[in-house]
């Protein structure tokens, strides 16, 4: 018999200070039995520290969730999707690999990439050649100690509060805080 996914239930206060963007936002999460919650807890800052996109992007005439995750290759993470499904901004976390990022440059206007492990810089270093053409993606290291510390914020039933300022995502679940900033490298 398989596993079944795990729900999990947010309730995201988002203070986005560097867009102007301040929304409460209710998601429900199912984590494959394969994810972790360090790997989760990235898909909802990805999520987080790009709302802000919903109204830049698609003027507010968008939905913005999660994908189907690792049960289903096909779809984003995270994705933005305007008012008549296209994919505006496809969001991946972890260290996929080249062709299926290239795939979806062709399918989104704007593709990102959140790796996040101890090993992201030698991924990184492994696919750069390949991924260097692609005008429309960009690549942000998340720190491992960073990502560990929010994986401890995840449980079935979250509050949380998120404000990004100056390129910073704070989130705090009450009565811890975990600070992640993003790094470039593409």
């Amino acid at each position: 018999m398989a596993l079944k996914s795990t729900i999990f239930k947010a309730q995201l206060a988002l203070a986005d200070i560097d867009h102007g963007y301040y929304a409460d936002h209710s998601f429900t999460i199912a984590r494959h039995p394969s994810e972790t919650d360090e790997r989760m807890m990235i898909r909802l800052a990805a999520l987080a520290i790009n709302a802000h996109k919903l109204q830049t992007v698609c003027n507010g005439n968008g939905t913005l969730g999660f994908g189907g995750g690792l049960s289903t290759p096909d779809e984003a993470d995270v994705v933005l999707r305007d008012y008549t499904s296209r994919p505006r901004v496809w969001i991946e976390v972890g260290q996929p690999e080249d062709k299926p990022i290239a795939k979806a440059c062709g399918l989104a206007d704007e593709v990102i990439v959140y790796p996040f492990s101890s090993s992201a810089d030698i991924w990184w270093r492994s696919i750069e050649g390949k991924l260097v053409r692609l005008s429309n993606l960009s690549v942000w290291r998340i720190d491992a100690q960073a990502s560990q510390a929010l994986a401890q914020l995840a449980q079935r039933t979250m509050q949380l509060q998120a404000t990004v300022h100056e390129g910073v995502l704070c989130v705090v679940d009450g009565s811890h805080s975990v600070d992640i900033e993003p790094v470039r490298l593409k």
